[in-house]
């Protein structure tokens, strides 16, 4: 049984170590190093269908250009349904969420990416067009809250990174962020609007509760992220117990006991590029 392969989607220009009929070999603690757990795993491939749940565990070989820019990832089977259903593996761009963001109700865009192979979540909000006017509903912009660890207890402020230059390549800039999409609960990959229900209609309301839609929302076990909420947090290593604390956003419901990290980035010219700063915030589901 540990020896059992899982054929996965193969990154281009892989270097493969093992092979079948074109297709990557991963074993299964690979599988679980890389993905889920095997419960989990199991769970997600059958929530995800058509989805493609193995499409989305592979990231970007370094051949292929895993360099800093951050690329679109289609899941499969949703090349027809997703706005940057023909950009797999293309460099994002800020004009090109900002002209889908343009056919929003509420000014926002996100999509699955991934970046160095990790998969994330790259969300655009007019916060720059509405942050001078009383946050009312579908007018969203970033905000910051309080973030406390699973036993209750205070970690810290959000807007601490905005005000310690320390945290200055995570500070709100050219109205995105990019967030590490890896759920804290059992480490599955939440998606942007893959599938319809209120968490991913495209509304919006403030305060960073679980009402309005425009949430990363992990379709394995319903997990709700608000991706305009910044809080400061804390989580754990599952390999070595190492705590450590993060800027992230905030978890609105489900069973996942935190939010999701921030990833510090640039745009440079047009390319949204992450930059390799605090990497040991990514290490949960090592």
């Amino acid at each position: 049984m540990m020896g059992r392969k899982f054929k996965l989607r193969q990154a281009p220009g892989e270097v493969n170590e093992v092979t079948a009929g074109g297709a990557r070999l991963i074993d299964r603690r690979d599988f679980i190093r890389h993905s889920f757990n095997s419960a989990a795993g199991v769970i997600a491939a059958a929530s995800l269908g058509s989805i493609g749940f193995a499409a989305l565990l592979m990231g970007v070989a370094e051949s292929d250009g895993g360099d800093s820019a951050v690329r679109f990832w289609v899941p499969s089977g949703a090349e027809d349904t997703a706005w940057y259903g023909n950009l797999h593996l293309e460099p994002m761009t800020k004009s090109v969420f900002e002209a889908e963001a343009a056919t929003s109700s509420t000014g926002m865009a996100g999509a699955a990416g991934v970046w160095s192979g990790l998969p994330v979540t790259v969300v655009y909000v007019p916060h720059e067009e509405n942050a001078g006017s009383a946050p009312v509903e579908n007018k969203p912009r970033f905000q910051y809250g309080d973030g406390y660890d699973v036993s209750g207890a205070y970690i810290g402020y959000g807007g601490e990174m905005e005000e310690d230059s320390t945290y200055a390549d995570l500070a709100i800039h050219n109205n995105m962020v990019i967030i590490f999409s890896r759920c804290p609960h059992l480490c599955c990959i939440p998606g942007w609007q893959l599938v319809p229900n209120d968490f991913t209609a495209d509304t919006w309301f403030p305060g960073g509760t679980d009402s309005g839609g425009n949430k990363l929302f992990c379709i394995c076990h319903s997990s709700r992220y608000d991706p305009t909420m910044i809080e400061k947090n804390q989580n754990r290593n599952r390999t070595n117990g190492t705590m450590f604390d993060y800027f992230g956003v905030k978890l609105t419901g489900g069973p996942a006991p935190v939010g999701m990290p921030l990833i510090p980035f640039e745009v440079n010219g047009d390319i949204i590029e992450a930059l390799p700063t605090y990497l040991d915030w990514y290490t949960f589901c090592d």
